[in-house]
Order: structure tokens, then C-alpha cells, then sequence
């Protein structure tokens, strides 16, 4: 097979990533991600709009409020550079983390990987999240999968599905710990109806997975819906359940607390580098913030929370935490540039070199074993 072209996100699948036990209806999602190519993304009118649209919006919010603005690069660059350092480490621990934990929750439904290639093949799919929108970076993370391996495309969606679950619940739960704790004097009016959303959200996706687990194949076989659907959702099914075993549960839920607090401990550290006077967050205030501003990625309107995000930690800090606007600003662009723009430099340098992207296959061999029903 000659090399694909380095534009080419997903390149045609190998022979060998197709498992003779898995059913054909696989390859007809296969074929409906196997052609996309980050060139032709990019070049598409809706990226564009997704991108030009809140940059436009930045940019006149920044007219706007020019005289005020006008010295955060100062701030930013009199940021110290060994905390910024530390930010930037502590972010990046959060990756293997999320290696780990995705190896568990597919060891769930009876595949085996090594925590180096699981991290490799999620930071790639952080970088497509980064550069185009609707959260495609997840489907290219299990499409990845399934080109390097035998690993079922339906099931590993599953996994990726109910990793996304454990982390909108345990962003919740330490929003809401982190909130109380923030403002033990007294919870303003705003607070306390983001607490009524979080719970809301909460029960409803409790609800959600239980009438799944227990009434979604009777719905979709009560479905006129063609055969092939079915067997996907039922593997799906596999994936999402499958993948929380008891016994691993207690693993998953330190995991996914620990993975959060690496992207509280980015805020604060970015905070205290730039060592404003007037800026009390505290850790409690930067799990708070840094945590809604990971809810905020979650709305697919442009890439990675283009525009939204970084609306929503000013708008946090100022009007929560009475940080001025200047220094807000600086807060949120330098966190930005770690969790973000930095993703795209070294995301952009692995995608060029690594093999995953070229179907190369896993680096260390794959002990299968049955599948969790």
C-alpha cells in the first residue's frame, strides 16, 4: 500500500485492522470516516464559519474594550516563566491518565493495549478536536483503534461514549464540591442555578444510562430500523457497559478525578504565575473555573470551545471572583495557549511522525479475551 498523503487524516484501513469475526455492516461505517483528510476539513465553508465567526466576535470584544486590554501582553509576558512551566507539566500528566483509564474501559469489552498507545492515539484525537469542530477528534480516536487493530469500531465508540459520561459526571460533582468550598460565605444566586443545571444534567444522564441498560433493545427492536443498525447498537451496547466492570470502578472513578485535577491545577498554577495582588482563586476557585470552562469545549459550535471557553472564564473570574478584566484575560489566554495551541504544535509534530496514523499497526502485541456482555 503506497503512503498516504501527510493532509490525510484517516488513510484506507489495512486488511489486517478488518476482524474476520467482525460482521460486514462494520465496514460501512468504516467507509463513512475512512476518506477524511484534515486539508479538505479545514478547506470546508462550516470550519471556516466555525472558526472566523468567534475569532470576529473576539476580536470586537477586544475593540470594545481596547484601553482596558491594551496591556495584557504585558501581563502575559511578565508571567513567570518556571510556573508556567509547571502548568504546562501538569496538563500533560493528564494525558497518560487518560491513556490508563481508556485501556481499562477496553480491557472492559475484551480488548487489550498498551497505556503508550492508547495516549498516543488520544492525544492525535485531541488534535483534531482542536482544529475542526463538532468533536470529531472522537471518532477519529476510535476509527484509529480499529485501523491498528482488530479492536471492534461499534464497541470502542461505546467506551469513548461512556468515558465521556465519567467525565461530565465527575466534572459535576467537583464543580459542585469545588463551589461550596469557594464560597462557604455564601452561594451568589448564579452559582446556585449552575449547581441546579449540574444536578439536572446528572440525573438525567443517570436516567438515561439506566433505561438504556435495561429497555434499549426493546425500543430499538421495536424500531423499523434495518438489521445492521441493530447489531451496531448492540455492540455499542457492549462497549458502553461492558467497559464498567465492577471491579474496575473504583480505578475509573480515581482516574477520572485525578485527570480533572490536572486541569484545575493548570489554572491555578497559571494564576500564580502571573502573581496579581488583587487575585485570590485559590485551588477551590480554580477547580470552579477551570472546570466550567471544560463544559464549555463540550458545545460543538467551533474547535475546542473556540470563543466560548475563553467568554466563559473571563466572564467567571470578573463577575464571580471580581478578578479586573485585564488581568481575566491574561488568565484565560495563557491557559489557552497550554491547553490548546500547544496541543496543535505537538499534536501537528506526532500526526506527522507517528505510525498509528499510518495503520502501522500496535506497538506491543494484543492479548484478546472475551467480550463483557
Amino acid at each position: 500500500m503506497s503512503e498516504p498523503p501527510v493532509s490525510d487524516i484517516e488513510p484506507q484501513p489495512m486488511a489486517a485492522a478488518l476482524s474476520p469475526a467482525e460482521p460486514a455492516d462494520e465496514d460501512s461505517v468504516d467507509a463513512s470516516v475512512e476518506r477524511v483528510s484534515l486539508g479538505s476539513r479545514l478547506r470546508q465553508t462550516k470550519t471556516i464559519v466555525s472558526i472566523l465567526v468567534p475569532l470576529a466576535i473576539i476580536i470586537f470584544f477586544v475593540a470594545l474594550n481596547w484601553q482596558s486590554l491594551s496591556k495584557v501582553p504585558e501581563l502575559i509576558g511578565g508571567a513567570s516563566p518556571a510556573l508556567v512551566l509547571v502548568a504546562f507539566l501538569v496538563f500533560y500528566l493528564g494525558f497518560p491518565l487518560r491513556g490508563l483509564r481508556w485501556t481499562l474501559l477496553l480491557r472492559g469489552t475484551g480488548f487489550a493495549i498498551g497505556v503508550k498507545d492508547a495516549t498516543e492515539i488520544l492525544f492525535l484525537s485531541w488534535l483534531v478536536n482542536c482544529v475542526v469542530p463538532a468533536k470529531l477528534g472522537d471518532v477519529y480516536r476510535a476509527y484509529l483503534l480499529r485501523l491498528n487493530s482488530t479492536a471492534s469500531l461499534s464497541r470502542t465508540f461505546g467506551t469513548v461514549f461512556i468515558e465521556r459520561i465519567m467525565d461530565i459526571f465527575t466534572i459535576a460533582l467537583l464543580g459542585i464540591a469545588a463551589g461550596y468550598w469557594s464560597f462557604r460565605s455564601g452561594l451568589p444566586s448564579s452559582i446556585q442555578l449552575l449547581f441546579v443545571v449540574a444536578l439536572v444534567v446528572v440525573g438525567l444522564l443517570a436516567v438515561a444510562l439506566f433505561t438504556m441498560r435495561n429497555f434499549g433493545r426493546r425500543v430499538i427492536s421495536a424500531l423499523p430500523l434495518p438489521h445492521r443498525v441493530i447489531e451496531f447498537y448492540d455492540r455499542f451496547e457492549q462497549g458502553v457497559f461492558g467497559a464498567l466492570k465492577r471491579s474496575q470502578l473504583p480505578s475509573l472513578g480515581a482516574l477520572s478525578v485525578a485527570i480533572w485535577m490536572t486541569e484545575a491545577l493548570r489554572l491555578y498554577f497559571v494564576v500564580l504565575a502571573f502573581g496579581f495582588p488583587d487575585v485570590e482563586l485559590g485551588v477551590s476557585g480554580a477547580v470552579f473555573v477551570a472546570l466550567i470552562g471544560s463544559l464549555l469545549t463540550a458545545v460543538p459550535l467551533s474547535p475546542a470551545g473556540l470563543g466560548i471557553v475563553e467568554a466563559g472564564i473571563v466572564g467567571v473570574l470578573t463577575l464571580v471572583y471580581q478578578v479586573p478584566l485585564p488581568e481575566a484575560t491574561a488568565i484565560a489566554l495563557l491557559d489557552r495557549a497550554i491547553s490548546v495551541f500547544s496541543v496543535i504544535v505537538l499534536g501537528s509534530i506526532l500526526y506527522a511522525v507517528s505510525p498509528r496514523r499510518r495503520g502501522a499497526g500496535l506497538s506491543r502485541p494484543v492479548e484478546a479475551s472475551a467480550p463483557a456482555h
